[in-house]
């Protein structure tokens, strides 16, 4: 079987990842959180409580556009302000418990549906999956 050219190539492949982070997202769209919104709650989950000044330098956002998630998340009762413990001037936003509970199943939702659908699969395919996973991680962190 002949190669396929690299651009045809890639083409496939951002394809192929698109349709997956969409079905993986959509095996927890219960909580019906935007991209941004579920960004936010995991950066918040694995660092703990950050400005938002913070949290759009981490995401690539401005300020008044993460200011903006902020507020949709916290009128969700999934985030709450506190005051920062060293400036005056600023607040911490942290995860409530309902968010934290949110963040936790919808995650546990998206690796449910992940696990299934890879166990469908043989095992040299498995293992040629998670290689590319590998692979994928090396090309994201350079």
């Amino acid at each position: 079987m002949p190669r396929k050219p690299l651009e045809i190539a890639v083409i496939d492949l951002t394809q192929a990842i698109g349709l997956l982070v969409r079905r993986v997202r959509a095996a927890a769209a219960s909580h019906e959180l935007s991209l941004t919104e579920s960004a936010v709650m995991a950066r918040l989950g694995k660092d703990g409580p950050a400005t938002i000044a913070d949290l759009a330098r981490a995401e690539s956002m401005k300020p008044q556009s993460m200011g903006a998630a902020i507020a949709a998340l916290e009128e969700m009762g999934m985030v709450r302000r506190n005051p920062h413990p060293t400036d005056g001037r600023q607040v911490n936003i942290e995860l409530t418990a309902q968010g934290e509970a949110v963040r936790q199943s919808t995650r546990d939702a998206k690796r449910t549906w992940l696990a299934q659908a890879i166990a469908q699969l043989d095992e040299q395919e498995q293992q040629t999956l998670f290689k590319a996973g590998e692979i994928i991680r090396r090309l994201v962190e350079r």
